[in-house]
């Protein structure tokens, strides 16, 4: 019989108290975010099955009830003020209460590559699979082959949601960015610009699409088209260096994400650029940096939790009722505007 992996054999394994590693596991207390990811990662490699908030059975009559598993395939594990690590915190939640669990699967390069699916992973024990921060589109693919139901939150930009076996979960990000843009050319901005990557992911390319239109009605084009692209936000040097080489900045920056935004004020605070006296700067995704950083980010607000708890309703009605149409759902956003593009008329 497979031995059950503790929270002790994840320290043993780290050279970590078994404090600190149950901090990282249930997402509590203060604890650097590097030890928390090495955590995270080291859990699902030792195959640690994660039910956090299963409650223990109140009666001898529940004590022999089966826990089934679902299992979380993602490029990159959720960490920090990530609206994912909220969302997982939630899902698993609603699942326990449901008597299912959840098991984490990293996927790593070489399994993308070779359209592996991850150490560890069970198929046959496997009732149901959430894809989070999952970008790759062949991999998608792979994954709509094994016949598991199937929920992404957020997919690959240019995934056929039409055409994949699965149901998908989004934050509205069209709208919102469009309404964030229009609003800030009604208050007299003509040359604006987004920063990040459209092709990262569906969302980020929903919001840039969500610019352009905003930009079209206006009957206005892009600004600084070298900030839409990944490689300028590879390091803090090439952002700056990409500062110092843009002739005329522009008035706006709306960025793909808070983190972009955060990168971005940085390097202009280093070229003696002020915001929002020089120029404005907005984000999306109303992380906690968004309202610490000086000046606090103008951005939009994902219901991050409340997302967690849709998507485990998803899953766990696709696993009840199979034959159920595919959904493609969008939760709605909210507009937050903060210091960091001035005093608006709204």
């Amino acid at each position: 019989m497979e031995k059950k992996v503790t929270i002790q054999d994840i320290a043993d394994e780290l050279g970590l108290s078994r404090n600190t590693v149950s901090k990282a596991l249930n997402n509590t207390g203060v604890l650097a975010e590097e030890t928390r990811q090495r955590v995270l990662e080291k859990a699902a490699e030792m195959g640690y099955r994660r039910f956090i908030y299963l409650s223990h059975p109140s009666s001898s009559s529940e004590e022999n009830v089966e826990i089934k598993e679902l299992a979380l395939i993602t490029q990159n594990m959720p960490y920090g003020s990530h609206f994912g690590t909220y969302a997982l915190n939630t899902f698993q939640e609603k699942i326990s209460r449901n008597n299912y669990r959840l098991s984490m699967f990293p996927v790593r390069d070489t399994e993308i590559s070779s359209l592996q699916l991850p150490k560890g992973f069970n198929k046959e024990k496997t009732a149901g699979i959430l894809c989070l921060e999952m970008f790759d589109p062949e991999y998608i693919e792979m994954l709509d082959t094994l016949g598991i139901p199937l929920l992404f939150i957020d997919t690959a930009a240019d995934t056929d949601m039409t055409q994949i076996r699965a149901d998908f979960l989004l934050m509205e990000n069209h709208l919102s960015v469009y309404n964030l843009t229009d609003t800030l050319i009604q208050n007299g901005y003509r040359n604006l610009a987004f920063a990040g990557e459209p092709g990262h992911c569906r969302s980020f390319n929903e919001r840039y699409q969500g610019f352009m239109h905003a930009l079209s009605d206006n009957m206005l084009t892009p600004a600084a088209s070298q900030f839409t692209g990944r490689t300028v936000f590879d390091s803090p040097q090439d952002l700056e260096e990409a500062i110092s080489r843009t002739m005329q900045l522009p008035d706006v920056f709306v960025c793909a994400n808070d983190f972009v935004a955060i990168d971005l004020i940085h390097a202009l605070k280093k070229r003696g650029i002020r915001i929002p006296e020089d120029v404005l700067v907005t984000g999306f995704d109303n992380s906690t940096e968004s309202r610490i950083i000086d000046p606090h980010l103008t951005t939009v607000d994902i219901p991050s939790s409340k997302m967690g708890y849709i998507a485990a309703d998803m899953l766990l009605s696709r696993i009840k009722e199979p034959d159920t149409p595919y959904r493609i759902m969008h939760v709605r956003t909210t507009l937050k505007f903060r210091e960091s593009t001035g005093e608006l008329k709204l």
